[in-house]
């Protein structure tokens, strides 16, 4: 059998460098909230490939959709023979997302492909060019996402020049901006709009309800009504890029929906297929109607297979009630891990929604950093990490400064394989902090 070694080396001469791995395990297959590797090892998954695989590794329902799909055809192109299940994933998102109002959809590959064609359209439909993004942002790895995205290494570094028209406005981040409201916060963004931008020329406020790869920022009460507000008030679009924190995700169908706020436009991907590569944006009708035929699309966008097991995993969604099962992780996850912040100073914070929860990891006892709040540990938090691969342990890191933990188990994740989990994430920060 070929063990993950072999496949190191078969890598080494095969793969670009610039594509990297956490761990250098290969797996060999999944089910539920585990993976096993070549070599036979068994992990308890906490990141669901970027919060991918919601409804679980090997999900029944995906496998026999994309089963019986594969045996009738892969790929016709939507732009050339239409087929169903393209129809009735658009049906499902229209009915999903936020709002009562009447919304049209399209699908793509990548959640970057989804956000770059939100902005696409948006500019389209308001005849304006500026759009607004906010700090700690990542909403890809394309030209025009690179440009949205707010850090630099690894995204951005010297693949530049990047597309215009992008303006970054301060993000609520109550751990680093002196516990700003929410509506003071946006307040301050706001005022940076009008001021260097002018509302005028706004397309579209583009905004992640919880930051994903910025560090799990969630912003505190008030900010996103603000903007939304905002936004409606002098004829620009909101988007919310729900692509890592849509589908039940943080306890609800998408994270708009915990402040009521119904976005105009909605972008999707990453939990939607069950594993598949999908993606969608959502919108307003008379939005998403304003672009000419022809105007969107792509060849693979909405393919059949993806298409059928997003199907599927949204079934599974509804019938096993994923959201009330986001709701019931946090349950466990916010008072575990605030336990571990009693007992380490190093936990500067513990935040996050639903199955969607982080723990910041800081300096702790030493003055105010030029990032606002206590100084940031990167140090400790790759160290803990690596503990936690060790372990078995499937763990992310992520956050501007480096210095953020995050957790995102399969949603059908059952309580004793999470604590089991939890016990050797605790075990691995008890070595590491001291």
């Amino acid at each position: 059998m070929t063990s993950s070694e072999d496949l190191h080396r078969r890598r080494a001469a095969a793969v670009s460098r610039g594509v990297s791995s956490m761990i250098s395990s290969y797996m060999s297959h999944g089910n539920g909230a585990t993976v096993t590797d070549v070599d036979g090892r068994e992990w308890i998954d906490l990141g669901s490939g970027i919060a991918v695989t919601s409804v679980g590794h090997a999900s029944p329902r995906v496998i026999e959709a994309v089963q019986a799909q594969v045996e009738l055809f892969t790929h016709t192109c939507f732009m050339v023979a239409p087929y169903e299940s393209y129809v009735a994933v658009c049906e499902e998102l229209n009915a999903l997302t936020p709002g009562s109002h009447e919304k049209r959809s399209a699908l793509f590959n990548s959640g970057a492909e989804a956000v770059e064609n939100a902005v696409k359209i948006a500019r389209h439909a308001t005849g304006r060019s500026a759009v607004i993004v906010f700090d700690h942002a990542y909403h890809g790895r394309t030209n025009l996402t690179m440009a949205l995205t707010a850090k630099n290494m690894p995204y951005k570094h010297r693949f530049g020049p990047f597309a215009g028209e992008i303006y970054r406005a301060p993000m609520s981040y109550p751990l680093r901006d002196g516990g700003l409201t929410g509506a003071a916060a946006a307040a301050r963004a706001l005022d940076v709009v009008e001021k260097q931008v002018g509302a005028e020329n706004v397309a579209a406020v583009l905004i992640e309800p919880i930051q994903g790869e910025g560090g799990f920022v969630v912003p505190a009460p008030g900010f996103l009504p603000a903007l939304s507000a905002w936004a409606t008030s002098h004829g620009a679009l909101l988007i919310a890029d729900e692509i890592q924190t849509g589908f039940c995700r943080t306890g609800d169908w998408f994270a708009c929906e915990h402040e009521a706020v119904v976005p105009d436009l909605v972008t999707t991907a990453k939990g939607m297929a069950g594993g598949l590569p999908l993606a969608g944006v959502t919108g307003r009708a008379d939005v998403m109607e304003a672009i000419h035929p022809g105007g969107l699309g792509g060849t693979y966008g909405g393919n059949p297979v993806a298409c059928a097991a997003a199907v599927a995993a949204i079934r599974t969604m509804r019938e096993l009630d994923l959201a009330g099962a986001a709701r019931r992780i946090e349950s466990i996850l916010v008072p575990r891990l605030r336990e571990l912040a009693d007992k380490h100073a190093v936990i500067g914070e513990v935040r996050g929604r639903g199955a969607m929860v982080a723990m910041e990891l800081v300096e702790p006892g030493r003055p105010t950093s030029a990032a606002g709040g206590p100084p940031p540990n990167p140090a400790l938090t790759q160290a803990l990490a690596r503990e936690c691969h060790a372990a078995g342990l499937l763990v992310l890191t992520c956050g501007t400064y480096g210095n953020v933990l995050r957790l995102l188990p399969p949603l059908v994740i059952d309580d004793a394989t999470l604590h089991r989990g939890l016990d050797l994430l605790a075990s691995a920060l008890a070595a590491v902090a001291s």
